[in-house]
């Protein structure tokens, strides 16, 4: 089942905003007053076939803005290890200059535990049998005391 040029206009204005009333109009530019405009693209909404088509449309704006944990983590990686940078602006003797800057320690230490609490690195692991054992995740924390005090030095 297909959708007429008719309804895919309309989805595809109805997406912009999500005002359905504006949308049905402009697919249909007969019909000038709104409150026939706002029946009808409630009908609209509620064709099965239209509200496929904005559920998948929907999901593909989504699929293509929004980062998804893999992102997030290629992303934190990259910042801890150093192979990210940015564009700042400094003043010189001539004016101004862009210079790249790498992330500081800082900010490596806090994408370094955000990955850390995604893995579960920081966790204490509890095993009990008769008596409660409680493990610490001490090359981890190490690490973070080195990373802490080279930016403190």
């Amino acid at each position: 089942m297909k959708l007429t040029d008719k309804q895919i206009i309309f989805v595809n204005e109805y997406l912009v905003d999500l005002n359905a009333t504006r949308a049905y109009k402009k697919a249909y530019p007969n019909v000038k007053k709104d409150s026939v405009a706002a029946s009808a693209a409630v009908r609209m909404l509620r064709n099965v076939k239209v509200k496929n088509y904005i559920d998948e449309q929907l999901k593909k704006i989504e699929d293509e803005s929004i980062a998804n944990a893999t992102e997030v983590m290629k992303y934190l990686t990259k910042v801890m290890r150093n192979e990210t940078s940015e564009e700042v602006v400094i003043a010189c003797e001539g004016g101004y200059a862009k210079v790249d800057k790498t992330p500081s320690e800082k900010d490596r230490l806090k994408a370094a535990e955000l990955l850390g609490k995604r893995y579960r690195l920081f966790v204490d692991k509890v095993e009990s049998e008769n008596k409660t054992k409680v493990e610490t995740t001490t090359k981890i924390d190490s690490i973070l005391e080195q990373m802490r005090k080279r930016h403190n030095e």
